[in-house]
């Protein structure tokens, strides 16, 4: 079975090749898509008509400005491309009508069109609007695309590829997008989880970057449309701007909880600071639909650039100061903060199966919370071992400061613990200590040495131990003074225990020390309940074998801790006097 870092180094190898052939075959079927932009072969015209495109006034050349209340109209020549059944594709924008003309060879064409707020049978999971070529022998020679009310030109996405193609790269970012958002969902779950278990939050804050980044993948992958067909379009793509906006706050939130007590504190106020301004930034990004939305586009991407490079700097101070959590993190979140790094640096909007940047996250994302979810649970694992081994640590010190050294028995303080707590029951029963004391001990010390005397008080300590059970306890109070308590027996009861343990100890057998003498103790019982408050009873046992003592020793004296009646046991013999005065 593997070992935490035999699982670590495994989940890392497995990640890294599946990354690898994702990226390989994320290059090799992008080959089979025609990308058409602007000029490249798309020239445009700007129109208020949006029954049809203009006769004439196209431009191939330079940007179309002021078209945000109009209609744009894009138009590409085709012949070039060939094929009879290709496969149009459009990533889903902020538009509020979308109509494509597809022209034959015969001169026919073919309109189809779509509406903010109805895709109808056009919309495609993976953020994609599919038009597809009705065959009619003969070649399509142009298209035309016609966008009312469109928020900018320069997030328009559009492809042609043949039927082929153009179903195994909407099946592959289907299954992509699917997958991302079904383990970012339960990495989500799980983080939260953990962080109300272990109180930790910074797995709070990264659950709710998986939350965000679920419903974010859930609107642009456009699956939401299954249940809500009526956000297609401009909501979807404004919800998307709102979410993403939100995601990099939260992540962003989530490091520097988890590393920025290590971290120099302007770092820590910057990165937050530039984090909450890019959901700040995201709330007019994602309402407005005029031509600002470029200019704010570019704020947000100075601004997510700056606090990734804060970022990474705050998680390279914590990775060079020894914390093991800061290589975790680095490792788990490196994959979405490089690629969200490189979509605003390069464009990558004909790549990945058409998804674009927006795919190339989700899936560095779902990497991430499945990195990031094993290591935090390896982690907490190792802290709890830890904190498992320093409780029995510390329960095995009380332990040793509950007990005897040398006898093994409680000890004062451990004894006076154990009773607090009987008496902390609530229910009356009734309750007796015997108080003993070893007769004349300072004499077989003086004869045989404390050696000797030591292991009188270990054999008869022994023999205590074999009395307890669930209401009967044995200690040593210090010296030769040994103390029982007792609860659940009767009067009569107890004296018989009493005698038995005076007359068993008599029995022992102390090797050389029993040759020349019998080793005895005096006994003084006090007999109350629970509801007798403990001192009095402690101080009634104390005068009974100060009786038991006085008398001639090796005896058993009860004295009630009621009326502080005394009576007298010696030898079986039960017999009841007053106590002395005084």
């Amino acid at each position: 079975m593997w070992g935490g870092t035999d699982l670590t180094a495994n989940v890392r190898c497995w990640l890294r090749m599946l990354s690898a052939a994702l990226f390989a075959a994320m290059l090799a079927t992008s080959a089979a898509a025609t990308p058409l932009r602007l000029n490249k072969p798309l020239c445009f015209a700007i129109a208020a008509d949006t029954a049809g495109p203009p006769d004439q006034g196209f431009h191939c050349a330079g940007d179309p400005v002021g078209y945000q209340n109009r209609t744009l109209w894009l138009q590409a020549d085709l012949s070039k491309i060939g094929g009879r059944s290709p496969v149009l594709l459009i990533h889903q924008g902020r538009f509020d009508r979308l109509v494509v003309l597809f022209r034959y060879a015969d001169g026919s064409v073919d309109r189809q069109e779509v509406l903010r707020g109805d895709f109808g049978s056009h919309w495609r999971i993976g953020g994609q609007i599919a038009f597809e070529v009705i065959p009619r022998g003969v070649p399509v020679t142009q298209v035309t695309l016609g966008f009312t009310h469109l928020a900018s030109h320069k997030l328009l996405r559009i492809r042609m590829l043949s039927r082929t193609a153009a179903n195994r790269d909407l099946a592959t970012a289907a299954t992509l997008a699917g997958g991302s958002i079904t383990l970012l969902l339960i990495g989500g779950i799980y983080n939260l989880s953990l962080a109300i278990a272990v109180r930790r939050q910074s797995l709070a804050w990264h659950g709710l970057w998986a939350v965000c980044m679920v419903l974010w993948g859930l609107v642009w992958s456009q699956i939401l449309l299954i249940a809500l067909p009526q956000v297609a379009g401009t909501s979807a793509a404004q919800t998307c701007t709102l979410l993403a906006c939100l995601a990099v706050a939260t992540a962003t939130i989530s490091v520097v909880t988890a590393l920025g007590q290590t971290w120099p504190r302007w770092i820590s106020r910057g990165a937050i600071a530039l984090g909450v301004a890019v959901a700040l930034m995201g709330i007019p990004a994602s309402v407005v639909t005029s031509a600002v939305l470029d200019m704010l586009g570019s704020v947000l991407g100075v601004l997510t650039l700056a606090d990734l490079a804060l970022v990474t700097l705050g998680i390279a101070l914590s990775w060079r100061g020894g914390s093991q959590e800061a290589r975790d993190i680095a490792r788990s979140w490196a994959p979405p903060m490089a690629v969200l790094a490189l979509t605003q640096l390069f464009d990558f909007n004909d790549a990945l199966f058409g998804g674009g940047p927006q795919i190339a996250v989700l899936f560095a994302s779902a990497l991430q919370t499945v990195w990031l979810s094993i290591t935090t649970t390896l982690r907490v694992s190792t802290m709890r071992v830890e904190l498992d081994q320093a409780r029995a640590a510390k329960n095995a010190l009380a332990e040793l400061a509950n007990r005897d050294p040398l006898t093994g028995l409680l000890n004062r303080r451990g004894f006076v613990g154990c009773i607090e707590q009987t008496f902390a029951g609530g229910n009356e029963a009734s309750f007796a200590l015997l108080l003993m004391d070893v007769d004349l001990f300072k004499s077989i010390n003086d004869q045989f040495g404390h050696e000797t005397g030591d292991a009188v008080l270990c054999r008869i300590a022994g023999y205590f131990r074999r009395l307890e059970r669930e209401l009967c306890v044995g200690a040593r109070m210090g010296g030769e003074e040994f103390v029982i308590a007792v609860s659940g027996l009767t009067s009569f009861a107890l004296a018989q225990f009493a005698e038995r343990v005076r007359a068993e100890v008599a029995a022992l057998d102390h090797g050389e020390v029993s040759k020349h003498r019998t080793v005895t103790v005096s006994i003084g019982v006090a007999e109350g309940s629970t509801r007798t408050p403990f001192q009095k009873l402690y101080g009634a046992a104390d005068r009974a074998l100060y009786d038991a003592k006085r008398s001639g020793r090796n005896k058993v004296v009860f004295q009630s801790g009621a009326d502080l009646q005394t009576r007298e046991l010696e030898r079986g013999q039960l017999t009841f006097r007053w106590p002395h005065a005084g």
